[in-house]
């Protein structure tokens, strides 16, 4: 399953504002919602139920919140960069600048897990890092992900 085929431009922020966990799960949220029926509270609702259990802040500068929505037909996929990072109580108790969100349906274990297994490969790519870390623009940030999955 390619990332190239789940993550919609509309649910990708260039510039996320938020400096904390919450706020940028709230605007990753808004931006996902334009791509699903769920509201933004909903998906923020399920994706800070999961942090309860563990930051999705795997270090190194990247997290990946995800949850389950029963309101989510298909697998969702969104992006966030942050320029000044995001205290996310990571890991590594570093910042997190770059953000992949996955929603999926309740009763989709195996396909959530392939996207986690997809999302964590490409993430391990320094020049993959580092040409989305320096992306200035949304067009520019979908164009890198298209690109290395079509590779992948």
């Amino acid at each position: 399953m390619k990332i190239s085929q789940l993550l919609n431009k509309n649910s990708i922020i260039a510039s996320l504002a938020a400096r904390d966990k919450k706020g940028a799960i709230d605007e990753l949220a808004l931006a996902v919602s334009k791509t699903t029926k769920a509201s933004a509270k909903e998906i923020a609702t399920v994706l800070m139920e999961r942090e309860q259990l563990g930051s999705t802040g795997i270090g190194g500068g990247i997290a990946i919140p995800h949850g389950k929505l029963n309101m989510v037909g298909s697998i969702i996929v969104g992006f966030g960069l942050s320029r000044e990072g995001v205290e996310y109580d990571s890991l590594d108790n570093k910042p997190v600048h770059i953000f992949f969100l996955l929603l999926t349906s309740e009763n989709s274990t195996g396909g959530h897990l392939k996207v986690l297994a997809q999302i964590s490969k490409l993430l391990k790519m320094d020049h993959f890092k580092q040409a989305l870390l320096t992306a200035t623009s949304v067009d520019e940030i979908y164009d890198i992900i298209m690109e290395q999955d079509e590779d992948f």
